[in-house]
């Protein structure tokens, strides 16, 4: 329906009269619908590439003079007819009528490259940093680009291969929070949920790609298309269970025009007939030992939490607490004997410090049945919490979810100055991701509407707690907020200009957030402020142990990528396939190369050694072989051991991305 609104447009051009009555006989249609969810398939979704070198053939839009506004729905498609190359002035001519009477030329710089997504792209990455700080764990990844494409090119790296998926999407509100076709979608739109279930079907069907056979889809959600979404996803995903999970991530409420909002909607979508949510603690799930240790663990942080537990040391049972000790008094020993015999134990460390339990003692008698008594360094009795289990709640409720607090104000700490609206809680993230993947150390986790960069975050906690080692890739896109592009468009900027593309969400919250989280410093060099709510209270400033590269995705011919000319490019999408561990082969000009989890032949000339250095690395997992011959393809494969999973260059690659594409998402 949305294709044929698209044509009458364009009779209208030539002929009103008909073109109205045309509109009038599709408005007595769409009154004739079916029952159950029915929405316009808005193909193509189109999206504008900035810097994208032109070449002939692109599809382009014409630009308005700097100081004005664009938008989608005037913005008429073009086919650049020819080029000079570099900054020279273009041939166009409309998409829609390629007559020769209409080909006029323009400067190279008044054009916008744009992507149909019917039509295959041929994506590279390019890196524009890395944090290294874990050692040999492997890389943490952030790409910088439109998730429709980035999903794509992750067909050809992690097909099949991720545990869990947890998104933020666009809420919908009406209040231009997404863009379709380059415009924002309004309250004003009629199209306007046809158009976000569009836009969500296409990026579901690729994600469904993307999981393992028990992997997780976790998608936030609030009340404007939650109904429609879940609707959505059984359709998408007819084999698994969708079960709703509702979190108050604001307790003050967001007023509506009846009632004020303080929950939004966490959608768990997992395979029928198979356990992959784990049982839980259902308390403080990472903690053990009552006494907090590490950062922010003084008795002079929390004077509240600083009390005697009363022990009776036969009976090694807790029979009491005392009260909170005055400042300035401090026990005489760990453990005072007391007058009846029992035990005052102090949250006191081998070493004489006094530091903290975790509860308040306004609080601590409600979990009095939760903790027991445990042997301490040189006759010092230790206090131990105990874990509690049991299956996940859907409705979750404290503290802990509060985004304001530990979305808007952690992100406040780690990045001070920055704006971004509305950020996710870290530990509500956290609280997803463990749900899903808290028994599996070495999970894979994707999110394709990044935004500030909390799930990387939280999954770099996760690991901070346990020791894992799992993986994130997150994707984002590069869109400045609509205030500070009227700014920026009233000084003529454009989208692709340097100041304009530093405003973006990508290089100017998400890239910025994940470096000071993993550094412990803000972009300025000053320690991040407060503590983390695990076990032991790490503080912020300490950073976390990890490593993260970040990408910008980048198109390329496809030609030049067949004939071995584009390789530097494509190296970064083989390491990700190889699991983004250890050291990356971004040069073969030598004719062959072997990293740790992978090995690459460009030459088939020096198969042998190459096959002999394969054999010699006992982590390699892939060999990527160059070549358009089946034979001699076959050949190297039979030499190769048999755990080494061949791939053939650059044929898997290019129809990977022509098969990903078409008019269809079914």
């Amino acid at each position: 329906m949305s294709r044929l609104n698209d044509l009458i447009r364009q009779v209208a051009r030539s002929d009103e009269v008909l073109a109205a009555d045309l509109q009038r006989e599709v408005a007595a249609l769409a009154d004739r619908r079916s029952f159950g969810l029915n929405f316009e398939r808005h193909v193509p979704e189109a999206v504008e590439l900035p810097g994208r070198p032109v070449r002939r053939g692109d599809k382009v839009r014409i630009l308005p003079p700097r100081g004005e506004k664009h938008s989608g729905a005037d913005g008429r498609l073009w086919r650049v007819t020819s080029t000079s190359g570099g900054d020279a002035d273009v041939e166009v001519v409309p998409l829609d009528d390629e007559s020769d009477d209409l080909r006029t030329t323009v400067a190279c710089e008044d054009v916008v490259v744009v992507a149909e997504f019917r039509d295959p792209i041929y994506p590279g990455l390019v890196s524009t940093g890395t944090v290294e700080r874990g050692g040999d764990k492997p890389f943490h990844t952030v790409v910088n680009a439109e998730n429709y494409l980035v999903l794509q090119a992750l067909l050809f790296t992690n097909r099949g291969k991720v545990d869990a998926i947890y998104i933020d999407p666009p809420y919908n509100t009406g209040a231009r929070d997404w863009k379709y076709n380059n415009d924002y979608v309004d309250t004003k739109d009629i199209w306007r949920h046809s158009r976000w279930l569009s836009f969500m079907e296409k990026r579901l069907h690729l994600a469904k790609s993307l999981l393992k056979a028990d992997g997780v889809l976790i998608v936030t959600i609030d009340h404007n298309e939650q109904h429609r979404l879940n609707m959505l996803i059984e359709e998408v995903f007819p084999s698994h269970e969708v079960t709703t999970v509702v979190i108050q991530h604001n307790p003050r409420g967001i007023q509506g025009d009846n009632f004020s909002w303080t929950h939004e909607y966490a959608l768990f979508v997992t395979p029928n007939g198979r356990k992959v949510v784990a049982e839980v603690a259902l308390e403080e799930p990472d903690l053990s030992n009552f006494r907090n240790w590490g950062g922010q663990s003084l008795r002079t942080d929390a004077r509240n939490c600083f009390y005697p537990v009363f022990v009776d040391p036969d009976k090694e049972a807790i029979i009491g607490f005392g009260d909170v000790m005055p400042d300035g008094d401090h026990p005489s020993s760990a453990n005072e004997e007391q007058a009846d015999g029992s035990n005052a134990v102090w949250p006191i460390d081998g070493d004489g410090v006094e530091r903290k339990w975790r509860y308040a003692r306004q609080t601590v008698d409600a979990i009095q049945g939760r903790l027991s008594v445990k042997p301490g360094r040189g006759g010092v009795l230790g206090i131990q919490i105990a874990k509690t289990t049991g299956p996940i709640k859907t409705v979750w409720t404290g503290g802990r979810f509060d985004a304001s607090v530990y979305g808007s104000q952690v992100l406040t700490a780690l990045i001070p100055g920055r704006k971004f609206d509305y950020p996710k809680s870290l530990y509500a993230v956290l609280d997803c991701l463990s749900a899903v993947v808290q028994d599996k150390p070495n999970a894979l986790i994707l999110d394709f509407f990044g935004g500030s960069g909390t799930t990387l975050h939280a999954t770099a906690l996760m690991n901070a707690a346990d020791g894992g080692e799992r993986r994130c890739i997150v994707v984002t896109n590069n869109e400045v907020s609509v205030d500070e592009q009227r700014a920026l468009r009233k000084g003529g900027g454009r989208p692709g200009d340097p100041d304009w593309e530093a405003l973006g969400i990508c290089d100017h919250i998400t890239v910025p957030r994940i470096t000071a989280a993993l550094t412990g410093k803000t972009p300025n060099g000053d320690p991040v402020n407060g503590v983390y709510k695990i076990a032991g209270e790490p503080s912020l400033a300490d950073g976390l142990l990890e490593n993260v590269e970040f990408f910008t995705l980048t198109y390329e011919a496809p030609l030049q990528v067949a004939s071995h000319r584009a390789f530097e490019r494509i190296a970064p999408l083989l390491w990700l396939r190889a699991g983004a561990r250890g050291g990356r082969i971004d040069d073969v000009s030598d004719g062959w190369d072997v990293a740790e989890t992978y090995g690459v032949l460009a030459d088939l000339d020096s198969a042998g050694p190459f096959v002999e250095a394969v054999a010699g690395a006992p982590g390699l997992q892939l060999a990527f072989i160059v070549t358009d011959e089946d034979r001699l393809f076959e050949a190297v494969v039979r030499e190769l051991p048999d755990h080494v999973e061949p791939v053939r260059l650059y044929e898997s690659y290019l129809r990977t991305f022509e098969l990903s594409t078409g008019g269809s998402t079914r």
